[in-house]
């Protein structure tokens, strides 16, 4: 057989030889998923602040965790972090993250930490924000940003232990990173999530704590008859992320949904729902007991304005942690029935933004501060124009003291055709539903008290209505913060979405 003339073995190494290296570029395309939990339940006698009042922590019902699912692409690594607590402020999440850097060198715009806002945790905001901890410059879009490091040595008690047990848990969901598969899909648990702002018709049943008259209330009388309708919209969707060993076996499943559940005896400690779902899910697996273990995350969602209680109806009559396991049983055989029909896929890309977005933060009135130093001498709920008038309003004598403007840390991650836009406050309904909308991802969905924790974050639109979650104290950033928030987010969706 005669040799080929050279012209011709030019030309056909031109062409095969590049389709051959492609070839062996898609093989060698990995991903590799790896999960972990650490504990960070709390001391006794530490306070749990969900309530009016806070308690002190008397007994531990169920485990407090952090949960952390870590992928890597072969390219980017992302690590995402779920705690069981009612709002890590930012220099705890700060602190984490240098933490983790220094032991892993993921880069601190690639992790997300996030709290589930469980009202029976004890709480890790012990150190009083000085106005250094909130003037960071504003750091411009890219993955690879500093975030900022003001909190380094300055952290006490639960919240260096909480930081330390983050960067910890990350580190061993890298080290069990391997080989594996990933798949997305949502289910609807509508039966679970309602409105809990209401407008209503007597306006005793609105007065706020500043004397004056709100449109709407939280958490009106259930059955009142002087109840309206709800003031905004229910997110029922819970959408989520799947992770599997290339044999199949579960390794971890990231969900976002609703608000807590509650239900919980005073001095309790437990993880509500969110820990609840997290067991029932690796049941419904058949993953429960399997090594390495099999780990749930569930994130708070979008539940700024939310709960579990239609007000339309009687309240039924509950035994202590009956209500969160029915709850998180729903929500778990919703997702489990979901799961069923998800393609896991070998491979997909990864990818982030983050940025710090100045704006700034409300400041209380020469009236609203006087009218808050006169109530916070009363003693506890007395009678008066409204009911919890000293604790709400004394709550405005905080932000007298915090600077004009804060850098609000926001995260885009992208996993595959899947979108995760964090913010760090409790989301109303309107603004996920409208980021999830205009998001440029086949799925999309948000992850609330994400990189810090800055109360509720009504809307404009709510602003205007009043209610309990817009005043000063519950609220802290400016009426038009949700907007900017959106338009920065949507900004960085669009710099990472598929090509």
């Amino acid at each position: 057989m005669k040799p080929l003339p050279l012209a011709l073995v030019l030309i056909f190494s031109g062409l095969v030889a590049p389709a051959l290296a492609a070839g062996s570029a898609a093989e060698a395309r990995v991903l590799r998923g790896g999960a972990a939990v650490g504990d960070i339940a709390p001391d006794l006698g530490q306070m749990i602040v969900g309530d009016w009042v806070p308690t002190p922590a008397k007994h531990i019902h169920d485990p407090l965790q952090v949960r952390v699912l870590a992928l890597d692409d072969g390219t980017k690594r992302l690590a995402t972090v779920v705690c069981d607590n009612v709002g890590l402020p930012r220099e705890a999440c700060d602190e984490a993250k240098r933490l983790t850097q220094k032991a892993t060198g993921l880069d601190r715009a690639h992790v997300l930490i996030s709290s589930t806002h469980t009202h029976s945790g004890v709480s890790a905001d012990q150190v009083r924000l000085t106005r250094d901890t909130f003037s960071r410059t504003e750091t411009r879009g890219v993955a690879g940003a500093e975030v900022g490091s003001a909190s380094e040595g300055r952290l006490v008690g639960y919240q260096q232990f909480i930081a330390r047990r983050v960067a910890d848990t990350v580190q061993r969901a890298i080290n069990q990173l391997e080989p594996a598969r990933i798949g997305w899909g949502s289910g609807q648990e509508p039966s679970q999530v309602f409105n809990r702002r209401w407008f209503m018709d007597d306006e005793k049943e609105r007065r706020n704590p500043f004397g004056g008259v709100d449109a709407v209330r939280m958490n009106p009388p259930r059955m009142a008859p002087t109840l309206v309708k709800p003031a905004g919209p229910t997110d029922p969707e819970i959408a989520f992320i799947s992770v599997q060993a290339k044999n199949g076996r579960p390794l971890a499943l990231l969900a976002s949904s609703l608000h807590y559940v509650g239900g919980v005896p005073a001095g309790v400690v437990s993880a509500d729902y969110f820990g609840a779902f997290a067991t029932r899910l690796g049941e419904l697996l058949g993953a429960d007991r399997q090594d390495p273990p099999f780990v749930g995350l569930m994130a708070n969602g979008t539940s700024g304005d939310v709960n579990n209680i239609n007000f339309r109806e009687k309240a039924p009559v509950r035994a202590p942690f009956e209500q969160i396991r029915r709850v998180a049983n729903l929500v778990a055989a919703e997702v489990y029935r979901s799961y069923q029909t998800v393609e896991h896929r070998d491979w997909v890309s990864l990818d982030v933004r983050y940025e710090e977005r100045i704006v700034a933060m409300r400041r209380p009135t020469e009236e609203m501060l006087t009218r808050a130093r006169e109530l916070a001498k009363r003693p506890a709920n007395p009678p008066g124009w409204q009911r919890h008038e000293p604790n709400d309003a004394s709550r405005v004598l905080q932000p007298a003291a915090a600077p004009e403007s804060v850098a609000l840390p926001l995260q885009v991650f992208r996993i595959g055709e899947v979108g995760i836009m964090t913010v760090p406050a409790e989301t109303f309904a309107e603004m996920g539903l409208d980021l999830k909308a205009r998001a440029p991802f086949a799925k999309a969905f948000t992850i609330s008290l994400a990189n810090g924790s800055y109360g509720c974050l009504p809307t404009a639109a709510q602003h205007r209505l009043g209610g309990y979650e817009t005043w000063l104290g519950t609220n802290l950033l400016e009426i038009d913060a949700a907007t900017k928030i959106t338009d920065v987010l949507l900004r960085m969706a669009g710099e990472i979405k598929l090509k």
